[in-house]
């Protein structure tokens, strides 16, 4: 069978009346969790695992059930972060930079539309590389061991120089700060307890949602709430238009199409996630325009800076499928979840998955494109509700948002040092606004300094401690000229911009 006879079969068993209602159960309960600070795709299909196998769902509907809630949590994660500067989840971080600026610019409802075509398509490039590559990106994504993981890891921090702006030690700072609070814990390869302080709780480690909850719900919520004690009043002009127009349609398409390739490249590394992808796609717009755009506005409100992120963390989301179900390893925490699931029906994924179960795999696959669409249908016409959001008055929102992300906290595991903790962190990133520290760098360095550590560990013990390791392989040195290139170009560039437009003497 070629790929039009797999996707046949596909559609025959997505467009079961079964399928399709809980697809679009599974797609509004996603944007619901997206919506809701702090809970995020793994614990909404966490909680729904036992719910499917109880119900007696066939396999193929119980994967499709929890596939559309894990990319409607993706979908929903961009409205909070919109209109409230508080990430719906974790992928959502750079979806704040530019999105909150254009809402309080009036553009909310535009905002809202646009992101959620962006998702669309990157959701869609993702869906169609699973259909035609799945096999040969598998095989890809398998070259990739500790010592590419860990140089992959330095291109994301020297594509993060374009996030310091006009503030490089601030930002620089603010990234070591984020690589500090990665290294809490106990150690993974000595067993050594590491800055936790004699503290039990922090063996385990800050947990990233904590982090991030902190940083912008708290950190925000104060804000507002001085905001409010001062007497002063935030005006947000009201949404003049519902949709996009065609104009900023064109102005962010390429953008967002190469954020939905360079997502799906990320998305398919397992491990990488949606969070690595928003950022370093987020950073290579933003490295690519500014300094050669005039009209570039990055931080500032600028629709490609919305695009980019949202574009990417939905097709990093859709194409952590591949490793999933083609290589048996996950390719995101959720996936993992989504593994666990398959296992309760003796189903193992891996590479005879395709062979062994077609109706499964390729039925998932017509079905994320279903839910996609019925995602779009969904949040388009809605932005209008969603934008409603910003007449809710401070000393309602504050409570209400708060309230939400205790509960959100609290969902993880069920400790009061996670709450103790995140209104710690958030008092901390409250005082470090109020002093001009750029919060993303330091997001960024948490979500990335885990796995950058245990990637120069693994590759390292495998040449008893060589650095060779690190530039050995085709792909290593790939990535290190990539790396190079990003430091060295752009000021080049501008230095020569610079010369140009100078008069003549």
């Amino acid at each position: 069978m070629n790929v039009l006879d797999h996707l046949a079969l596909g559609f025959g068993v997505a467009f079961s009346p079964m399928n399709l209602l809980v697809a679009a159960i599974g797609s509004f309960l996603g944007t619901i969790v997206g919506v809701l600070p702090g809970l995020g795709p793994i614990n909404g299909v966490a909680m729904l695992v036992p719910i499917a196998f109880a119900m007696g769902l066939p396999p193929e509907t119980a994967l499709i059930l929890l596939a559309a809630v894990y990319v409607g949590a993706e979908y929903g994660g961009r409205i909070t972060s919109i209109l409230i500067n508080v990430p719906g989840e974790a992928a959502s971080v750079m979806t704040t930079l530019d999105g909150y600026p254009l809402a309080r610019q009036g553009l909310a409802s535009v905002a809202l539309s646009l992101s959620a075509w962006a998702s669309f398509i990157g959701s869609t490039v993702a869906i169609l590389g699973i259909a035609a590559f799945a096999p040969l990106v598998a095989n890809w994504a398998l070259a990739f061991g500790p010592a590419e993981y860990f140089v992959l890891m330095i291109f994301a921090f020297c594509a993060l120089s374009s996030l310091l702006g006009d503030k490089p030690v601030k930002g620089a700072l603010a990234a070591a700060i984020g690589l500090a609070i990665a290294t809490v814990g106990v150690d993974a390869n000595s067993g050594v307890y590491r800055y936790t302080f004699d503290l039990p709780e922090l063996a385990d480690g800050v947990d990233f949602v904590v982090v991030v909850i902190g940083l912008f719900a708290i950190a925000e919520m104060l804000q507002m709430l001085e905001n409010l004690l001062t007497g002063q009043k935030i005006e947000v002009p009201p949404s003049a238009r519902k949709l996009f127009n065609l104009q900023e349609l064109r102005f962010t398409w390429w953008t967002t199409v190469r954020s939905a390739l360079m997502g799906f490249g990320i998305g398919v590394l397992p491990g990488a996630g949606a969070s690595v992808a928003s950022a370093v796609a987020y950073a290579n717009e933003k490295r690519l325009h500014e300094g050669k755009d005039p009209n570039a506005k990055f931080g500032k409100g600028d629709l490609r800076g919305l695009a980019a992120p949202e574009a990417a963390n939905n097709s990093a989301a859709t194409g952590s499928f591949i490793p999933m179900l083609t290589l048996g390893v996950p390719g995101s925490g959720t996936t993992a979840v989504m593994m666990g699931a398959l296992t309760l029906y003796n189903i193992t994924p891996g590479p005879v998955l395709f062979e062994a179960q077609p109706a499964l795999v390729w039925g998932l696959i017509a079905s994320l494109f279903v839910a996609n669409v019925m995602l779009l249908l969904m949040n388009v016409p809605m932005v209008r509700v969603f934008a409603s959001m910003l007449s809710i008055p401070g000393w309602l929102l504050v409570p209400g948002i708060l309230s939400i992300s205790f509960i959100g906290v609290y969902a993880l595991s069920a400790s009061t040092f996670d709450l103790l903790s995140m209104t710690g962190i958030g008092v901390v990133g409250y005082f470090l606004r109020k002093i001009g520290m750029p919060m993303a760098p330091m997001v960024l360095g948490v979500v990335l300094g885990g796995l950058m550590e245990q990637s120069l560990r693994r590759a390292l013990s495998i040449t008893n401690g060589e650095l060779g390791i690190l530039w050995s392989s085709p792909m290593t040195v790939g990535l290190w000229v990539l790396a190079a290139a990003v430091l060295i170009v752009p000021p080049l560039l501008r230095k020569r911009l610079a010369m140009r437009n100078a008069p003549a003497t």
